[in-house]
């Protein structure tokens, strides 16, 4: 139950396709947390509303732990969005404090420093060139939910599928037993992923609109200044 803590890792570790910044790592990390926090039973999902069931996310790492405690637990309760953007404050630097903490002395002890180049409050003009390692590539292509909101921030997206021969028609198969019904806990798991992904990308692209509308903005006062 460490998915935002172990995607955290990955921005660091793992490529992305394009530049990333620093509140929409924050964003992210903010929407794996209540993947945790559902998965240890503290909160479920009424549609996008976040119902917190009363229990605390313990033997968690502490950042997983005060997220626990700022759930809203008064009706009509918080939004997935709501959440995202509250929680989602500076929360990339949170974990990296947390990672030099833990870290301290260990090989992931230089991490925080490679936040402060990599995700400073400004983007650099380039995608930052980060070192692979095998656990992280291992972990971003065996968790699929880790995989999922790594992809939202453009790290390790799948290239697209290799065409594959035409084979053989078979010859026609006895009927098989009819299948066990779907787990509707994993079901339910799946569709809440989906709902907390989907907000979340759209909130990185609210984000980045908004860049963009502070950028034009900033131009249109330099070139006022500029003029003779």
């Amino acid at each position: 139950m460490n998915t935002a803590r172990d995607l955290f890792v990955i921005t660091l570790e793992v490529p992305s396709s394009r530049s990333i910044a620093q509140g929409d790592v924050s964003l992210v990390l903010a929407g794996a947390e209540l993947v945790d926090l559902r998965d240890a039973h503290v909160l479920r999902l009424d549609g996008d509303r976040i119902v917190p069931l009363g229990g605390h996310a313990g033997g968690t790492n502490a950042l997983t732990a005060q997220a626990s405690a700022q759930l809203v637990t008064e009706p009509p309760y918080e939004t997935v969005e709501q959440w995202l953007w509250r929680r989602g404050r500076g929360l990339a630097g949170s974990y990296a404090d947390d990672l030099a903490a833990q870290s301290a002395g260990d090989a992931r002890g230089g991490l925080l420093p490679r936040f402060l180049r990599h995700f400073a409050p400004h983007r650099s003009q380039e995608p930052p060139v980060r070192p692979r390692h095998e656990e992280t590539d291992r972990q971003v292509l065996d968790d699929s939910v880790l995989a999922a909101f790594a992809g939202t921030l453009g790290i390790g997206e799948a290239a697209p599928p290799a065409p594959t021969e035409p084979t053989e028609p078979t010859e026609p198969t006895e009927p098989t037993e009819p299948t066990e019904p779907t787990d509707t806990t994993t079901a339910d798991q799946a569709d809440d992923v989906g709902l907390i992904l989907a907000v979340v990308s759209d909130a990185l692209m609210e984000l980045e609109a908004e860049r963009q509308r502070r950028q034009i903005e900033q131009d249109a006062y330099d070139n006022v200044w500029r003029a003779p």
